[in-house]
């Protein structure tokens, strides 16, 4: 599934790879005269990285036309190709097992690094080096694995010394799906990475070359023994013994051993480096298991004190746990039928992951109950007894607020509080006497930071026994608000933090002009019921037309001499206000937040407007 467009990316550049790696497969066994390991470290390095290595394949290696191996393969920058090829594709190959290894165990990124170090060298020493090339270099295993082990250790250092500081960076960036072998994203990566690991690599395998303390490209003609044998003759112009710029004719390495010493060390030192750097700047106490496949916001600033918690919190909802769609006219709040159950109002919630549609063409990813977004509003009268079967289809554990409300204690809903949170597929009863009348509403108290942002809350309207204690209006509409980010397809939870900010606004689910309408005629009154169910700003709601009058704040309902005509009310994350405004005359008049961008969307107006604005339509 395309999450992100840099999945397009990779799902082309993987496709590229096991074509290329492919042909360079069916070419090398049929027509290449080329060593069977080399062959093999052939075809492996390109499936590692992809059309880089079919360019190395074509430029190098394969024989332009019969019988022209041997002087095509001569040049030192070849040989040089060979000598890295055959590194990396051991090296590489170890590199790789450890690394899904260590996601699957685990393992916190630090460790990593060092595991598929030892585990590339191990690899690449022990079975690349010394077994497959024995019989080209001939004596024992254990005569090969001495003799090897220098080459092989610089060789290593430096192609680590590629890819450790960049598979880190890009695993550890904002996609953590990179983290995950499972995940398309996480072959990508290790492809980068090993191709900058064989691009530095590369000049000490050909300085390697040249001292004869590593072998190049060969050919192996039908008929001949160089691979069975350890003779050098047969290999052709490729072969160790003859290399013409080496200064030893005779096959022994040519390096002093200050020479060596100095390369080793010089290795050793960008080894250090490439694995020390990532850890100024990203938290290698991390692994795949605790960040998931998170990906956070654009933006969003990390550390090395970054906990794993943090990045989960801020990361977007996976498309892929969606289990419902709604229409694109689907709209939230829609109040909830109880059933009765000996006297008591018994109401069902489900919360689940969903596509919402906040625009025609604009949809969010979002958590749910009963699949609305804001969620059912429940209507109650003083004295009801309620209970709510809560069952959570979440990926997370959950609880329910009854925001405002006197409730028992067990009933009031704070995760690890007052209740252990609700599990995926776990059920939790809520049952309390309504104690209170007026605006009220319920969200999610276990990170609600994330939760509600997802939308998680809805509207819990409560009248008074006696009715005629509540401010008259002639009709009555909920506003509840809400502020979310969404960017190239991946809904985050919108947060006054970095790179969080949100980016579209909503009336009860829906931005302008997607919100409702509502129809008036002059001299009829609405209420308006403002929530504050959103998470971050106050918002100043602002009505055209003329002011309205505040008759409850709280739930409360003020006493007539209390009351207070504005056109202006802050509405604070959580507050809630009850006003009445009078239609006076006709016309299209504006309800929305006066502050600009909030009734923008995603920067842009639309219609005349965005976010959070609603239009009242009043008629003679």
């Amino acid at each position: 599934m395309i999450l992100q467009p840099i999945d397009y990316v990779v799902f082309a550049w993987l496709a590229v790879a096991l074509a290329s790696a492919a042909y360079v497969a069916y070419d090398q066994f049929r027509y290449n005269p080329e060593a069977t390991v080399m062959k093999w470290g052939f075809v492996l390095v390109t499936l590692y990285m992809g059309p880089f290595g079919l360019l190395l394949y074509v430029l190098s290696d394969k024989e332009p036309a019969p019988n022209t191996h041997e002087a095509f393969v001569a040049p030192l920058w070849k040989q040089g190709v060979g000598s890295t090829v055959h590194c990396v594709a051991g090296d590489a190959t170890g590199i790789i097992v450890a690394a899904i290894l260590t996601a699957l165990l685990g393992l916190p990124m630090w460790a990593d690094l060092f595991i598929e170090y030892v585990a590339g060298f191990c690899f690449g020493l022990l079975i690349f080096q010394a077994l497959f090339m024995r019989a080209v270099m001939g004596g024992t295993y254990a005569e090969n694995v001495r003799r090897s082990f220098i080459p092989e250790l610089v060789s290593m250092n430096l192609m680590m010394a590629g890819m450790a500081p960049v598979m880190t960076m890009l695993m550890m960036g904002r996609d953590m799906r990179a983290m995950w072998p499972g995940e398309p994203l996480f072959w990508f990566v290790m492809s980068i990475g090993i191709t900058v690991g064989f691009a530095l690599a590369y000049p000490v395998n050909v300085w390697l070359v040249v001292r004869k303390l590593k072998h190049g490209l060969m050919t192996v003609r039908k008929g001949a023994h160089a691979v069975a044998t350890g003779s050098h003759e047969a290999m052709g112009h490729g072969g160790m013994s003859d290399m013409k710029s080496a200064p030893s004719a005779d096959g022994v390495p040519a390096v002093t051993r200050a020479q060596l010493t100095s390369v080793t060390i010089f290795t050793l030192l960008a080894l250090s480096a490439g694995m020390y750097a990532p850890a100024a700047f990203y938290n290698l106490r991390l692994s795949a298991e605790s960040v998931g496949r998170s990906i956070m916001p654009p933006g969003m600033i990390t550390t090395t004190e970054t906990p794993a918690n943090a990045m989960r919190d801020m990361a977007a909802i996976d498309p892929r746990l969606v289990t419902f769609h709604a229409a694109i006219a689907a709209r939230g709040d829609r109040p909830l039928a109880p059933r009765m159950e000996n006297g008591v109002k018994v109401f069902d919630f489900d919360a689940s992951v969903i596509q919402w549609y906040i625009l025609p063409n604009k949809s969010v990813t979002a958590y749910a109950i009963n699949g609305q977004v804001p969620g059912p509003r429940l209507e109650l009268t003083e004295g009801d007894h309620v209970r709510i079967n809560y069952t959570n289809h979440l990926p997370d554990s959950t609880t329910m607020h009854w925001h405002g409300l006197v409730v028992p204690n067990a009933m009031d809903g704070p995760a690890h509080i007052t209740q252990a949170p609700i599990a995926p597929g776990a059920h939790y009863v809520y049952d309390f006497v309504v104690q209170q009348s007026g605006s009220y509403f319920y969200h999610s108290h276990d990170q609600p930071d994330r939760q509600q942002a997802f939308g998680l809350y809805g509207a819990i309207i409560i009248r008074p026994r006696d009715r005629a204690a509540e401010p008259p209006a002639d009709m009555e509409y909920v506003v509840q608000l809400q502020e979310w980010l969404n960017r190239d397809g991946l809904t985050y939870p919108a947060m006054l933090m970095e790179g969080a900010l949100p980016n579209y606004f909503t009336i009860n689910g829906k931005a302008f002009p997607a919100t409702d309408t509502l129809h008036m005629r002059v001299g009829q009154t609405v209420k308006f019921r403002f929530i504050g169910t959103n998470n971050n700003f106050i918002h100043p709601m602002h009505m055209h037309g003329g002011p309205f009058t505040v008759v409850a704040r709280d739930g409360m309902v003020l006493a007539p001499a209390a009351r207070f005509e504005a056109d202006v009310i802050n509405v604070g994350p959580g507050q809630r206000y009850d006003v009445v405004w009078p239609a006076r005359e006709a016309g299209k008049w504006i309800l929305h937040c006066h502050i600009p961008h909030h009734t923008l969307n995603n920067n842009v107006e639309t219609g005349g407007g965005g976010g959070l604005t609603m239009l009242v339509e009043v008629t003679p």
